[in-house]
């Protein structure tokens, strides 16, 4: 299927110009606008906050205002679950009247009710959560049925004329072989494949399933190996991406190529690590000491390969390293041979506790604005 080619165009222009400017630039705007969701998944850090903070969502014009301080020329919505959200039709409508690709992120549960309040545009992407076959779902999301909820809502975005992918988070004990025919499945669908291994939320209810990073390339080579390299299959991720999740590049994250918005405000260095929030997208990029953090610096980035880290990394590769682009379409990813050189860990600097000063903060904003709604919210911990 592939992005629509004034998309590719767009976007690749952006980038272009941005590294030419020799400045960090967002390539992508990762928006929170709530984080209520309708599932509660073991591995997900985003749902256990107390039901006043829940029961939060960002505004329609807050939401326009984060795409306008970045000036990232896409952006993804999650949660949460965004489908929640009663503003959700206009905010995509409002960004789509930007000129954003849009990915609105889902688990399907209510895309039936809701689909006909969203219209096909090449300028939006439905990318429907779904973390391998029947069994590997459900398990993942901790609910029965689920998956099939997710491949009827796949089939009816289809029919309707909206451009579908799936993001696929893989956690450690997940069978390579069942993965493949699950990218199997998905291919002879049309849907396109957004692939990443977990991260070690450290809000999430389960901390024993996340992939370190050995692990993480070992397992990869392990399923590309089985689709001709990765070839068998269309990904949305960056072929560089893929190859470096494979373990044949090194790779340093750029946690500011995908900044976080959600109704805390800018999250701190990144989307997956929470250790703080500004105001302002200026605040995030200029107030940021982005030499503290990542693989190698900070101990609890030691273990991540995650494609919001990584992925800004892979396309600024590809613009300075083109042929690397040619080689991987011409022979596909190395399943073979030593892993390229990794970075050293045991210099990191130890993890620090992040006390949830902004939970504190949030909840004294919420009973200042409603004192009496506040004292008739239950606490959910």
């Amino acid at each position: 299927m592939g992005l629509p080619l004034s998309q590719v165009a767009r976007i690749g222009r952006y980038t272009v110009v941005k590294h030419l400017s020799g400045k960090k630039y967002p390539l992508v705007l990762m928006l929170e606008p709530l984080l209520r969701c309708n599932l509660a998944c073991a591995g997900c850090g985003k749902i256990d906050y107390p039901d006043p903070i829940l029961n939060q969502r960002l505004s329609f014009q807050q939401c326009m205002d984060a795409i306008d301080e970045c000036g990232a020329p896409a952006v993804s919505i999650a949660g949460g679950e965004p489908l929640l959200h009663r503003e959700m039709p206009e905010i995509v409508k409002g960004y789509i009247a930007k000129k954003k690709f849009v990915i609105l992120c889902t688990n399907a549960l209510l895309l039936k009710k809701k689909i006909d309040q969203y219209s096909p545009s090449p300028f939006f992407t439905w990318s429907i959560h779904l973390d391998g076959d029947k069994g590997m779902h459900d398990h993942s999301v901790c609910q029965e049925g689920v998956y099939e909820t997710a491949v009827e809502a796949i089939d009816l975005a289809r029919s309707k004329g909206f451009r579908v992918q799936i993001n696929c988070t893989v956690f450690d004990g997940a069978d390579p072989e069942r993965l493949a025919r699950f990218f199997d499945l998905m291919e002879e669908k049309g849907v396109e494949i957004t692939i990443s291994p977990g991260y070690a939320y450290e809000r999430a209810p389960d901390q024993e399933h996340f992939l370190s990073r050995e692990r993480t390339k070992n397992f990869f080579r392990d399923v590309f190996k089985r689709g001709n390299g990765g070839k068998a299959w269309t990904f949305t991720n960056s072929p560089l991406f893929l190859d470096f999740l494979a373990g044949n590049q090194t790779y340093e994250c750029t946690p500011w190529s995908m900044p976080l918005r959600t109704v805390f405000g800018w999250q701190k260095p990144c989307y997956l690590l929470g250790e703080g929030y500004v105001d302002t997208f200026a605040e995030l990029m200029e107030g940021t000491d982005w030499e503290q953090y990542g693989v190698g610096k900070y101990e609890k980035c030691s273990n991540c390969m995650v494609h919001c880290g990584f992925e800004g990394t892979a396309a600024t590769d590809s613009i300075k390293r083109p042929w690397k682009l040619a080689q991987l379409a011409l022979n596909g990813i190395r399943t073979e041979g030593p892993f390229a050189p990794d970075i050293d860990i045991s210099k990191a600097r130890p993890a620090q506790d992040v006390f949830s000063t902004h939970v504190e903060r949030e909840l004294e904003k919420i009973k200042a604005a409603d004192p009496d709604g506040f004292k008739r919210v239950a606490y959910v911990k």
